[in-house]
């Protein structure tokens, strides 16, 4: 069985829980010290895929590009998106202005890679009520766009849905 890499980026606002995110995937690990990105800082992790067509397992390397989230450095996040084939959105459900950016973002991944997937992760759940989340999920759902695949309710220290965003861009990438 071969592998098939793919280039996945994970962006969004400064301070969303990107790093966060990808440390929980990869490393199974969540720490409450903020380390801020600079540039670009690449991860990979291997997955398995189900392919549904032919009943087989595929292995899949993600190349997951985490992207710095400052707006002075939004000009040459671009450059980073060349060749990406899928992306993660972020937003924070403790800071309405992130969530208000997601749109943003999704329109300036596109234009780069119009062809690639988009997951959208609603993050930091675990410091919002449970009875209001559902309420952020749908108001921020994007589904009626073309690429994007779902808007999941995430938390990189519990690890709610972390495996199922990148699980969910992973089945659309084989």
């Amino acid at each position: 069985m071969s592998t098939i890499s793919q280039k996945i980026c994970l962006f969004g606002d400064f301070g969303v829980g990107k790093t966060s995110l990808i440390r929980r995937f990869v490393e199974s690990q969540f720490s409450d010290k903020y380390l801020s990105t600079v540039g670009v800082k690449i991860s990979r992790k291997l997955v398995n895929v189900s392919e549904q067509d032919v009943l087989s397992v595929q292995d899949l390397q993600l190349i997951i590009w985490d992207i710095e989230g400052s707006n002075k450095f939004k000009a040459v996040a671009k450059n980073y998106f060349q060749g990406s084939k899928g992306g993660v959105i972020v937003g924070d459900v403790t800071q309405a202005e992130t969530l208000n950016h997601i749109q943003e973002h999704i329109q300036t991944f596109l234009a780069v890679n119009p062809k690639s997937y988009i997951v959208v992760a609603l993050n930091k759940s675990d410091m919002i009520a449970a009875e209001y989340l559902e309420n952020i999920r749908q108001m921020y759902q994007f589904t009626e766009q073309a690429n994007i695949l779902d808007t999941y309710i995430t938390s990189a220290k519990t690890g709610n849905n972390v495996d199922k965003i990148f699980q969910s861009l992973a089945t659309h990438l084989i």
